[in-house]
């Protein structure tokens, strides 16, 4: 079927630059290429002529660009067929001696660093976007994953979803392992442990949960100024320096938002 797809592109006036290849790791790493250099359709065709791939993403998400990872994320494999308001969609994952394609929705929106420029949010405000954090982190820990870097930069407001992006400090649990292989944080917002004194699991996103809240409503980090009443409760529960004081499960403190 390649040489009826090329010729039907040519008659149709359709520039377009045809490659084969057997291989997914290749047609994955030929897409992300094609993405980088500027091409925004791309067609993949299986060899029984059915369509397999089609980019833009638009035709089922409405969404106009691809994103792309390259990296050590092949656990996001596991969310590849998931459809989650609140996490880019996972397009395709390829792995290949080591090496990981990740090809991932492209999210736009405002992120809320830029929103935290103009105002801090309300306590309504901040627990809405909390809980959606939390169904996103919920997913994410559901598969062994920890998210480590949740910080505004990190978070988009996509209409009335919040999507949490940027995989690149994510690491998957190891229990076996007493400490983290690898340091990655951001100053402020990761927990403790996140510095080598312990591996980290779930409750270091919910460390950072803390961070974000009380920043999204006081503009400050807890340690300078601290909400008060129930959210300022919660948010000193998150932010306990022992991880086992902390809530300790995403879903616990979806409930107590």
């Amino acid at each position: 079927h390649f040489p009826q797809v090329s010729r039907l592109l040519r008659e149709a006036g359709v520039h377009a630059e045809p490659v084969f290849t057997e291989h997914k790791f290749h047609a994955v790493e030929l897409t992300v290429s094609a993405v980088k250099a500027g091409y925004r359709h791309i067609l993949v065709v299986g060899g029984d002529g059915t369509l397999l791939r089609a980019a833009p993403y638009a035709q089922r998400h409405n969404v106009p660009l691809l994103g792309i990872n390259l990296g050590h994320l092949g656990f996001l494999a596991e969310l590849e067929p998931a459809d989650i308001p609140n996490l880019p969609a996972i397009i395709e994952v390829a792995e290949k001696d080591g090496e990981v394609l990740v090809l991932e929705e492209y999210i736009q929106g405002d992120t809320l660093s830029y929103l935290l420029a103009g105002d801090v949010f309300s306590a309504r405000q901040t627990r809405q976007i909390a809980r959606q954090l939390c169904r996103a982190l919920w997913v994410l820990h559901a598969i062994g994953a920890v998210h480590r870097d949740i910080k505004p930069e990190n978070i988009i407001l996509r209409g009335k979803d919040v999507v949490l992006i940027d995989f690149d400090a994510s690491r998957i649990q190891k229990p076996e392992q007493c400490e983290d292989t690898k340091i990655l944080a951001t100053t402020g917002y990761a927990a403790p442990e996140q510095y080598g004194l312990s591996q980290t699991d779930g409750r270091a996103d919910i460390y950072s949960m803390g961070v974000l809240m009380n920043v999204l409503m006081t503009g400050q980090h807890p340690s300078q100024k601290q909400v008060r009443g129930r959210m300022g409760r919660i948010i000193q529960k998150c932010t306990m320096t022992a991880p086992e004081k902390r809530y300790q499960t995403i879903f616990a403190l979806l409930e107590a938002l």
